[in-house]
């Protein structure tokens, strides 16, 4: 991979479309956009930047299609190179005959994300950025796309930037103090970098405990609907769902294996899946479907666990539930249709909904909970109300690190011994690289080829 190439990609979906554009990036984009396109003079390299072209795709001397130019200008662009992008029509076949003039003039074909790569690589988008343009683009949820677009303005970026200044500011008062060893004289040479650090600390607890929010909204959050055989499971999924994805029958040991569909509650991206029935059973292959049920029952971030309320509560039901958190499980009675024999107040602690699933009756009940448990379920720590979008896992695990140096700094220097400003300033240091891998103010070539790696051609 090279920077000096100019390379080409289609950056719209494939299939039929309202129009289709394939982009072009690097020092030769408008001279070789010149070579397959006919248009009114003057020629494109002549015309200034943020112009739209009206002109031809052509193929030795026949047009290809009728097609808009957009010229983009180095540095004020994507990329932060010159930037062409061709639009043409929609559909699979134009955009392959636009992108093959465009190869045939002298493009190479992008790799994966190497439109953003360049970004990052030209100061345009830092890492975190970068990584949230393809948060946005996979967004599943209103929610998801506003985090990722908070990120990609910025206010993540601000935070680290933030943290990592305060991380190297006390680093350069303690590498004064080494210069006044009597702390006694100077006593706020040691003092101000203390009152510092506990400042970055406390930024570190904020952004790290908005991980788990992160978590759900970027991956959906995992909802597994279980319970004994024939009590309604496959009806509470397809009754949220708003359409039959399981089927609904009278007979136990229907669903032998889990059945997962995206769903979305009030902005959070859900994973929602229903499982084979908890019971003893002598077929094997309900016993393997029983198995992998809990397989992912152990997974949940959250428990819907529906039961027959027109029957006395089981052993196997007060067995069920006395082994799952009652922060994490919503208890849907479902059949209040058939009469009513058990009531939230038998469940001691465990919020329910009693509902007639067959009726549609306790549904809104239903979703209540789920909001108020996933909504506390992802708040993991003492996150700030002006704490910005939440982080990623790859942010989480460097944040974890940078933290531990920094309390270790903080336990050296309360030490007070003539060495502890400059262990201190070594723990800082290691702390201050962890937040610029985050960053991208220093970075490992494996970890950006891993990143951009994720992306589509194209972006």
């Amino acid at each position: 991979m090279s920077g000096e190439d100019t390379i080409a990609a289609i950056a719209t979906a494939h299939g039929e479309g309202g129009i289709s554009i394939v982009r072009l990036s690097g020092a030769r984009s408008l001279a070789l956009a010149e070579r397959v396109i006919r248009c009114p003079k003057p020629p494109l390299a002549e015309r200034p930047t943020n112009t739209i072209v009206h002109g031809y795709v052509t193929d030795q001397g026949r047009d290809v299609d009728e097609v808009l130019i957009l010229i983009m200008r180095a540095p004020h662009s994507y990329t932060g190179e010159d930037v062409v992008e061709i639009q043409g029509h929609g559909g699979h076949v134009s955009a392959r005959r636009i992108l093959r003039c465009v190869l045939q003039a002298g493009a190479r074909s992008a790799e994966p994300g190497e439109f953003t790569r360049r970004a990052f690589l030209n100061g345009r988008l830092d890492l975190v950025q970068a990584e949230a343009v393809l948060d946005l683009v996979r967004s599943s949820s209103d929610r998801a796309a506003d985090m990722a677009l908070q990120q990609l303005e910025g206010r993540l970026s601000d935070a680290f930037n933030s943290i990592y200044d305060g991380l190297m500011a006390a680093a350069a008062d303690l590498a004064a103090a080494l210069d006044f060893p009597e702390e006694d004289e100077h006593p706020q040479l040691i003092d101000r970098p203390l009152a510092l650090l506990h400042k970055v600390s406390d930024k570190i607890d904020q952004l790290a405990a908005t991980w788990n929010e992160g978590r759900v909204i970027r991956n959906g959050a995992l909802v597994v609907i279980f319970g004994g055989a024939n009590v309604g499971k496959s009806t509470l999924l397809n009754t949220l769902l708003e359409y039959d994805r399981a089927i609904v029958s009278p007979i136990p040991g229907t669903t032998r294996d889990f059945i997962e569909e995206p769903f979305c509650l009030n902005g959070i991206p859900i994973r929602l899946v229903d499982t084979a029935g908890i019971r003893h059973t002598e077929s094997e292959l309900e016993r393997e479907g029983i198995r992998r049920a809990e397989d992912v029952i152990a997974k949940a971030d959250l428990h819907l666990y529906v039961m027959d309320a027109s029957r006395p509560l089981s052993e196997q039901d007060v067995a069920n539930l006395t082994i799952r958190k009652p922060g994490k499980c919503v208890v849907v009675l479902n059949k209040s249709d058939l009469g009513v024999q058990i009531t939230p107040e038998d469940l001691q602690g465990y919020d329910a909904a009693v509902t007639s699933l067959i009726e549609k009756k306790g549904l809104c009940d239903v979703r209540s909970l789920m909001d108020k448990k996933l909504i506390a379920g992802m708040k993991s720590g003492p996150a700030d109300t002006d704490t910005p979008v939440a982080i990623s896992e790859r942010h989480h695990d460097l944040l974890v690190k940078a933290q531990a140096d920094v309390k270790d700094a903080l336990a050296v220097l309360n030490e007070k011994h003539d060495e502890a400003p400059f262990l201190a300033s070594e723990k800082l240091q290691s702390a201050a690289e962890s937040i610029a891998l985050i960053i991208g103010r220093s970075y490992r070539e494996s970890l950006v080829d891993e990143i951009f790696s994720r992306f589509c051609i194209g972006k």
